[in-house]
């Protein structure tokens, strides 16, 4: 017999599935419907199946609309009975939060990426002209694979996709979980007045770069389709030579939206994480730098190509591969397979065969393409001039080519353990392993960007490329000397090797720009680009190699039990409130600290004051802040101070737990008496060891006995028996929770004998247990904090170069725009 569930709101989450239909349906038909339009044979028929195309994938765009405005409608009104939506929100978020909640979780994220596909290929009928009906073939196939990964639906036994309007009770077995809850029907069908809240939003998720970065992200991600689908289409067409000119700005536009995502992920790791830095080669980070990289070193050959006609070969398999290392990226990144490497990664939804489909399926079809056309294919058997641009573009690269396919190894352990059942471990120390790895692919690249800047197409005369490149190599060798010296990176041969070939790009390249301003601007977009990209890898090198914590502790211990296994005594600081601590030239200073649930904001003086006379010199407050989180601990977030030539990094590493202090629930007073609470989930049988007394959790009472308040047939009430021993004294309590109507109450218990304070605060059906705040009279002591201060010098070098390089890739782009309008 079904069971009617009372209080669901099911019509929006009906409303949402049939637009997930829709748009799968939709977009199948257009790469139909475009794929017969590709047949040049049938002008009559080519129309026709070319409108249908057009009809079908403004329809799958409509549906992708209408998907997203149904998800943000169920997350805002917190419509829990959707498990997408009880998973990553809550009351507590503000708007703004809530928006990063949408694409916290894999269907979010995939609805992101099909979302942006979709505009990108109402841009591309609008403005691809004859290339409209192969390009939209391919663009609309891989929007099949992104509507069907939202799909979640089970077809002979293979579930496709996850829905993000799955219902919470068709996700979770209530009843095995909560079996003390829920073995009454009548609280089995009222399930919504348990689940009176979501789970929220990962903490460190809470920050408004993650409301920007994961946009940003997926826009470059679903434009790597574009110059793979033009690659495609080329060979498909038998275009060979003319499928670069409209590729080229696509091209430009994803390397340059992607790396503006992937830097703003970097912003989000620097103000947001608390590992100290804003790069850590985490397997997820990797994941999307190397489709980045490999796209670029595509651009530079297919550049040599359309100039030339060299290196078809090479140009077609770097675009095509920038696009299947996007899909290889999902891969490893929603597959699951990185559950114990990343902590960025999501978890299996058991689409780990659909994800692997998406992979193959793009690489067989540029793959088939290549094979049946290489009788025909442009490869010319020619020597390229060594002293040529196009020579040292193709094997720059190819160095790219080569530090990829090294990232891409070692991120990709657990898949080679996966697959060969091998046990091969990741590198213990990411950061160093990687760095040691790419800083010579680095320094290769940016010398090449430099002294290539000297050559011209086909041929160049080696005496003038010698007679210009020794005065920038000498000048560059001198600003070098000064580099290092100021930045103190001396120690180590390879930092002094990339600083110098960092510099020696933007000295070769600023050549380039300056000639532009004399009416020869051809190259300035790429030379900006390369210069910022120099000023970005020497900020990077400099912070990393030089950044060096301040919060010297000389003692080498900090009073927090177990601290030294999460932390570095030696580099961390014990403050007490209102009493400064020197800290090298700083004179710091716990001022107060502030929570608005959940956090608590920490106000840190800072002065640097002249020995001699007393004068204040400098005076600032930083604001770092933490959370206490139940799975994850203390997540801690950082503040900074920035100068000009450095940051002055900090966040705290412990800290009392303050964050319960301030509830909004109803039917408590008299806590401004005790401390903050302990908060502790707990089931029938757990004990709690307290000062007071060890407390023992008693089954619920769903019968308890409540005084002076008048419950209507609806409302349920539940007790939580609770006995407290204190050295053979037993002890009784009774804190209530109660449900009525659409709010839930909750009444404290108070032991005094023992100082006690006992509140019921939250049933937990999933996890089979409630939650229960344990309230005690506080002891005279000084309020506390452990923090870590960070110098890192000259990091504004590495978003100075970000800025650079973005710039210099928007101008890239408009010369190219010019350059197609042109040609048609």
């Amino acid at each position: 017999m079904d069971i009617q569930f009372v209080g669901e709101t099911l019509l929006p989450g009906r409303i949402g599935q049939f637009f997930i239909v829709l748009a799968f349906a939709a977009s199948l038909l257009a790469t139909i419907s475009y794929f017969f339009a590709s047949d040049g044979k049938n002008p009559e028929g080519q129309k026709s199946w070319q409108l249908i195309g057009r009809i079908s994938f403004f329809t799958n765009v409509v549906s992708i609309i209408g998907i997203g405005i149904t998800l943000f409608y169920l997350i805002l009104n917190h419509y829990n009975e959707y498990y997408y939506v009880y998973s990553h929100s809550s009351k507590a978020l503000p708007v703004y939060y809530i928006v990063s909640a949408f694409w916290e979780g894999q269907e979010g994220s995939f609805w992101l990426w099909a979302f942006w596909q979709a505009l990108l290929g109402v841009i591309l009928i609008w403005k691809a002209k004859s290339w409209e009906n192969s390009v939209m073939t391919i663009v609309a196939f891989s929007q099949v694979f992104l509507t069907s990964m939202l799909l979640g639906v089970e077809i002979w036994g293979e579930r496709i996709g996850s829905s993000p309007f799955i219902l919470l009770r068709d996700a979770v077995d209530l009843k095995s979980m909560a079996p003390a809850v829920f073995a009454d029907p009548e609280n089995f069908k009222h399930y919504l007045k348990f689940i009176t809240d979501g789970r929220g939003l990962n903490p460190l998720l809470q920050n408004y770069w993650m409301v920007i970065h994961p946009p940003t992200l997926f826009l470059g991600f679903a434009a790597m389709i574009v110059p793979f689908a033009y690659a495609v289409a080329g060979l498909w067409q038998r275009k060979y030579r003319e499928w670069v000119k409209p590729a080229m700005p696509w091209a430009l536009f994803a390397v340059m939206i992607l790396g503006a995502g992937i830097i703003m992920g970097s912003f989000w790791a620097y103000e947001a994480l608390n590992f100290g830095g804003f790069w850590a080669w985490d397997p997820v980070e990797n994941a999307s730098i190397i489709p980045w990289l490999m796209l670029i070193g595509g651009i530079h050959v297919m550049i040599a190509f359309k100039n030339t006609g060299h290196a078809f070969f090479t140009a077609y398999v770097l675009v095509v591969l920038s696009f299947v290392l996007v899909l290889y990226a999902s891969f490893l990144t929603r597959s699951g397979i990185l559950g114990e490497t990343s902590v960025h990664s999501f978890t299996d939804l058991g689409m780990f065969g659909h994800l692997i489909l998406y992979n193959v399926t793009f690489l067989l079809i540029p793959t088939v393409f290549l094979i049946l056309r290489w009788k025909e294919l442009p490869i010319t058997n020619k020597d390229e001039e060594t002293y040529s641009r196009e020579f040292w573009m193709f094997i720059g690269a190819l160095v790219v080519t080569v530090a990829c396919i090294q990232v891409i190894f070692s991120t990709s352990v657990p898949v080679f353990n996966a697959a060969f059942g091998t046990n091969f471990a990741p590198p213990i120390d990411a950061i160093k392993y990687y760095n040691q790895w790419q800083a010579p692919f680095a320094i290769l690249v940016t010398i090449i960007s430099g002294f290539s800047q000297f050559l011209k197409y086909k041929r160049t005369d080696p005496r003038k490329f010698y007679s210009k490149l020794i005065s920038v190599i000498l000048f560059s060798i001198v600003i070098t000397g000064l580099f290092v010296w100021i930045t103190d990176v001396y120690s180590n041969l390879m930092y002094i090797l990339l600083s110098f070939s960092c510099i020696f790009a933007v000295i070769s390249n600023a050549r380039v720009v300056f000639q532009g301003f004399g009416g020869r601007g051809k190259l300035v977009g790429a030379a900006v680009a390369h210069m910022g990209f120099a000023f970005l890898l020497l900020g990077a090198l400099v912070a990393a190699a030089t950044s060096n914590p301040i919060s010297i502790n000389a003692s080498n211990f900090i009073p927090v039990k177990d601290f030294e296994k999460v932390e570095k005594p030696g580099q961390n600081m014990v403050l007490y409130k209102s009493e400064p601590k020197e800290m090298g030239k700083y004179t710091v200073t716990y001022i107060s600290d502030t929570t608005i649930a959940p956090n608590t904001y920490y106000k840190l003086n800072f002065k640097v004051v002249d020995k001699k006379s007393g004068e204040v010199k400098e005076n600032f407050d930083l604001n770092p802040h933490v959370q206490v989180n139940e799975k994850m601990g203390l997540i801690a977030s950082p503040d900074t101070k920035h100068y000009i030539t450095t940051d002055i990094y900090t966040h705290i590493t412990s800290a009392p737990d303050k964050s319960a202090e301030h509830g909004d629930h109803e039917g408590h007073t008299e806590e401004e008496n005790y401390k903050a609470p302990r908060i502790v989930n707990v089931s029938a049988g757990d004990t709690i060891h307290t000062s007071s007394g060890i407390i023992t959790v008693k089954a619920l009472n769903f019968k308890p006995a409540v005084k002076d308040l008048k419950l209507d047939a609806k409302d349920i009430a539940v007790g939580l028996p609770l006995e407290i021993d204190r050295n053979g004294d037993k002890f009784q309590a009774e804190p209530l929770f109660l449900v009525k109507g659409n709010n839930t109450f909750d009444f404290a218990r108070n032991v005094d004998q023992l100082d006690l304070r006992l509140r019921f605060t939250k049933i937990l059906p999933e996890q089979n247990k409630v939650e229960l705040q344990v309230y005690e009279k506080p002891q005279q002591a000084k309020d506390w904090i452990v923090f870590k201060s960070i110098e890192f010098p000259f990091i504004n070098l590495y978003w100075i170069g970000t800025i650079v390089m973005v710039i210099g890739f928007c101008i890239s782009i408009v010369r190219r725009k010019k350059e197609l309008n042109r040609g048609r």
